[in-house]
């Protein structure tokens, strides 16, 4: 299998696109491709060289867009087919990559393809989709097996007037194709070359662990917890063997050997042995490959019930999972870095502070962008974007997998109380507002009121306008940081050198180096107090801080709340 010779991703810093929520170009309300297009110079001068955008093709917008009615379309909302090609040259006159979110796992329950395998049984597209019988008890028809759903309690949708249902891992409007099948895997191969030729540079593909299931299609053995009769269990189609087969026919059918980058979402299930062989520089069919691990450790998952101040970072567990993928990985793959994307909070409310807002903003930007791998930033973490933590159950209950999970909480009991607690601090929904540009009305993201839930954040200062303006803002210390990372000297440092943990074992505080001509580390106090760090080392250059003056004393370094440095030393 040839793959990539150049690997150019490994010398650029990526962006994470929410269309809809980027920016308005036409004034409805909606961010779309003219809005985007309006903001490269803005992406430029952050220094970032690829775009990941989320899903921009044909979509009835169950689940924002990533249920596909037509993949050969774009999605009226956000513009043309014309718009992308202006977008990707005007990207590319800035030297700026452009990555697709393309969907394999399933389609829009709308498109023509489920549209005919439901009207017609015997047709060739019903066996683009799994359908199968229910099964009697008694004389009541059940699904097929008790698996359950990511969104619903059952994986399986009946369809009506007959004893068939089809599968689908997440909404039921989103039913799963079924990969076992050679002209499913061909219309695929053939939908990611058209874009290939339009000039696309690449794409995530999303939920791509899921490709794979487990065809004998009998019962899970795991506990059901709610008692409902259905069980969450990932084995029966999580990065199953099958997978790799799979990728790898795509990969020669699409790409053709063409420098484009894929990228596999692969969640929370995935070990590092396995990630290992997907993204295998000689022999894995993806390039990257990104997992959940260092999305959720502080507690915040699933944590209805729990109070605010629950949630704590537990860093020891951020060093092990960091540490786990690199030792497993770097020798062999090249890694994806990132702290949240538009399925998770705001980093800012995950693993940041209210209280020291610009300095926690500062350092999780500098934590991150010095780790081996390729840094890919979420809109608005330049900003030091905030929850929507104004937002009622309504703002939240926007989300399908939102207001699905609303109703299982209050089926369990939980007061509305509890549940938007819960939503203001972990919901998708709050890194889905709207970006701030400026401090007019609706923070310049558009001229009408927004259709999704906004925070008033402009207002407060953090918008790109006045932080542009601001020699001491979060958006400038990214900038510097960004302009560090992708120095060519630093960058083959990070990217070629032992990464080394200095003082494991500290709770609250991340250090790491890179030992080359010269030596680089980061140290930031991961905590909103004072703390203590023994520094046995001597600081040759202080490259970036966001603090003011060095607190050194007898080897000892006195860490302000989230304070962090990136110095060179000896």
């Amino acid at each position: 299998m040839e793959k990539n010779s150049d690997r150019w991703w490994r010398n650029e810093v990526g962006y994470i696109v929410y269309p809809e929520a980027f920016k308005d170009g036409n004034g409805d309300g909606i961010g779309d491709l003219k809005g985007l297009i309006s903001k490269l110079d803005y992406l430029k001068d952050l220094g970032v060289g690829m775009l990941w955008i989320c899903p921009i093709f044909a979509s009835p917008m169950e689940d924002n867009g990533y249920d596909v009615s037509d993949y050969y379309a774009i999605n009226p909302r956000f513009g043309s087919l014309e718009d992308l090609k202006l977008l990707l040259s005007e990207a590319h006159e800035r030297n700026i990559r452009i990555l697709l979110d393309l969907v394999l796992n399933h389609t829009s329950k709308e498109h023509p393809w489920f549209q005919k395998a439901l009207a017609d049984p015997s047709s060739e597209e019903r066996s683009y989709y799994i359908f199968r019988k229910g099964k009697m008890v008694g004389d009541k028809l059940l699904p097929p097996t008790n698996w359950g759903s990511f969104f619903t309690p059952s994986c399986w949708e009946k369809v009506e007037g007959s004893d068939e249902f089809y599968f689908h891992a997440f909404g039921s409007g989103m039913p799963d194709v079924d990969w076992s099948n050679p002209k499913v895997r061909e219309l695929y191969a053939e939908i990611a070359d058209f874009y290939i030729k339009l000039g696309v540079d690449g794409f995530r593909l999303d939920a791509v662990a899921h490709l794979a299931k487990d065809l004998s299609f009998t019962d899970s053995d795991l506990y059901d917890e709610d008692g409902d009769g259905f069980v969450l269990d990932p084995s029966k189609f999580s990065n199953r063997p099958e997978l790799f087969h799979y990728l790898e026919e795509f990969r020669e059918k699409a790409l053709k050997g063409r420098s484009v980058l894929l990228i596999g979402e692969v969640g929370g299930s995935v070990q590092p042995y396995e990630g290992k062989a997907l993204a295998d520089r000689l022999s894995g069919p993806l390039d990257l490959l990104f997992n959940f691990d260092t999305v959720w450790n502080n507690g915040n998952f699933g944590s209805i019930g729990k109070k605010d101040e629950e949630i704590v970072t537990d860093v020891m567990q951020l060093k092990h999972n960091f540490t786990r993928w690199y030792d497993a990985c770097h020798n062999s793959c090249d890694m994806p870095l990132y702290w949240c994307n538009h399925d998770h909070p705001r980093l800012l409310a995950q693993y940041g502070s209210r209280i020291y807002r610009k300095e926690s903003a500062k350092a999780l930007a500098l934590t991150l962008l010095f780790l081996y791998g390729t840094p890919f930033l979420y809109q608005g973490e330049e900003l030091a974007m905030d929850n929507l933590i104004e937002g009622s159950i309504e703002d939240f209950a926007a989300d399908v997998g939102t207001a699905d999970s609303i109703t299982s909480y209050r089926k369990a009991g939980y007061s509305d109380e509890q549940i938007l607690s819960f939503l203001r601090r972990a919901a998708r929904m709050n890194a889905r507002t709207p970006l701030s540009w400026d401090s007019s009305p609706y923070g310049g993201f558009s001229e009408v009121k927004p259709l999704l839930p906004y925070t008033k954040d402009y207002l407060a200062g953090y918008n790109a306008k006045v932080e542009h303006d601001d020699p001491y803002s979060v958006l400038n210390f990214y900038r510097s940081a960004i302009a560090l990372r992708k120095n060519t000297y630093y960058n083959n440092l990070v990217q070629n050198s032992q990464l080394e943990w200095i003082d494991w074992n500290h709770q609250d505080v991340i250090s790491y180096l890179h030992r080359g001509y010269t030596t680089i580390m980061v140290i930031t106090n991961m905590r909103p107090y004072q703390v203590y760090f023994t520094f046995n080392f001597q600081i040759a250059d202080v490259l970036l801080h966001n603090y003011d003056g060095v607190l050194l004393s007898n080897h000892v370094l006195t860490l302000r709340p989230f304070e962090s440095y990136l110095l060179v030393v000896k």
